[in-house]
């Protein structure tokens, strides 16, 4: 059976929050790592669901207990993003047909945006980059086919996709979402606007 894998990327250091990981911030008691990941558990679509882990991997490891992840190491983090995506699709076998790539420091991004995004890529015929757009803008999560899986691997420094997806844009379904898709948390004043608060 073919399926689509979800990859949240939770290595990095976060310094511009400052604090020992900004994925464990939280928000009403929750981190952001666990609410991310729960939204992605949520949608019984996607599995397995991955998280990438470098900097305190043992501490993301604790705030994601009882879920049901599968943790990937990346020893290389500190090299930058890129080097999050290729442990994690190294990870992922033949049967999986296209992975959604999640950033852990976005804690809006609902279940309903994600089936949503789902929906669409099962419509293209399992072919189509599927990207979430709120107010003209495209956002993350982003669904990547498999074939562009080569591609993403690539990718090298501290950068994701992005040139990527504007090097096939006619390739790209765009998804109307929420602000949540673009609603990333990455200092102290954005967490606390968003009624967060950087664990103790």
């Amino acid at each position: 059976m073919n399926t689509v894998a979800a990859m949240i990327l939770a290595a990095g250091e976060g310094r511009r929050m400052g604090g020992p990981n900004k994925l464990l911030a939280e928000i009403a008691g929750v981190s952001l790592i666990r609410r991310v990941t729960e939204a992605a558990l949520a949608s019984h679509a996607l599995r397995p669901v991955v998280v990438v882990t470098g900097h305190r991997p043992e501490a993301i490891r604790a705030a994601l207990a009882g879920l049901d992840v599968a943790n990937v190491d990346n020893p290389d983090y500190a090299s930058g993003l890129s080097t999050s995506l290729k442990a994690g699709i190294a990870t992922l076998g033949t049967e999986i047909d296209g992975a959604l790539i999640l950033l852990g420091d976005m804690p809006f991004v609902d279940s309903a945006t994600i089936d949503g995004i789902l929906a669409a890529f099962e419509g293209s015929g399992r072919r189509a980059i599927v990207a979430p757009v709120h107010d003209g803008r495209r956002g993350n999560p982003v669904l990547w086919p498999r074939r562009f899986f080569p591609a993403l691997v690539a990718i090298e420094g501290d950068k994701g996709a992005r040139d990527l997806i504007t090097a096939h844009t006619t390739e790209v379904i765009e998804v109307a979402a929420g602000p949540g898709v673009g609603h990333d948390l990455d200092t102290p004043e954005v967490l606390a606007k968003a009624g967060g608060r950087l664990p103790s």
